[in-house]
């Protein structure tokens, strides 16, 4: 078998595309975003996805993604905050490399968050209130997966992705 795959999960905002393609550098890998690849498919982005088909349209052509680009080689994957909502891509994702869980405090997100508008779980509602229910949701997910664990708020993302490749390669992951 080649080198182990890197998946990357974590709430919205943490970090995990411009980590992932920072990482997926130092480690000579090739780096993939599953929102990204969906919205080129579909010719149309997340948000308009999640209009026109919801959130389970959405889903499902998520979980497709996840199966192809996790039986990939040598690859860095960032996916999307949900990812981790469905059984079946967390196994697929927990059997098909490293998981990597990067999280951030609530108020650092909240920032990052503040004038995106195009997070579609945020557009109606407390973002402060949404952003702690998905937490609660989604953080005995994301720690079931997860091989490691990173904050991204405590250094920047070069020093971030330098850390994390560092830590796998000493473990022999990569």
């Amino acid at each position: 078998m080649g080198k182990q795959n890197v998946f990357l999960v974590g709430l919205m905002a943490v970090g995990k595309s411009t980590v992932g393609r920072l990482l997926a550098q130092q480690l000579g890998f090739s780096f993939l975003d599953t929102d990204h690849v969906i919205e080129e498919r579909a010719g149309a982005d997340v948000a308009w996805i999640f209009d026109v088909e919801g959130e389970q349209g959405f889903r499902d052509r998520e979980t497709q993604v996840i199966d192809e680009l996790s039986q990939l080689e040598g690859v860095v994957v960032a996916t999307g905050g949900g990812a981790v909502l469905r059984e079946c891509n967390r196994q697929m994702l927990a059997a098909r490399g490293c998981v990597v869980y990067l999280d951030s405090p609530l108020e650092r997100l909240l920032e990052r968050t503040q004038k995106d508008k195009k997070r579609p779980l945020l557009k109606s509602g407390d973002p402060t209130e949404t952003l702690a229910r998905l937490r609660v949701e989604r953080e005995p997910l994301y720690n079931e997966i997860s091989d490691y664990r990173f904050l991204t708020d405590r250094q920047g993302p070069k020093l971030l992705a330098r850390s994390i490749a560092r830590r796998l390669e000493q473990d022999g992951v990569v």
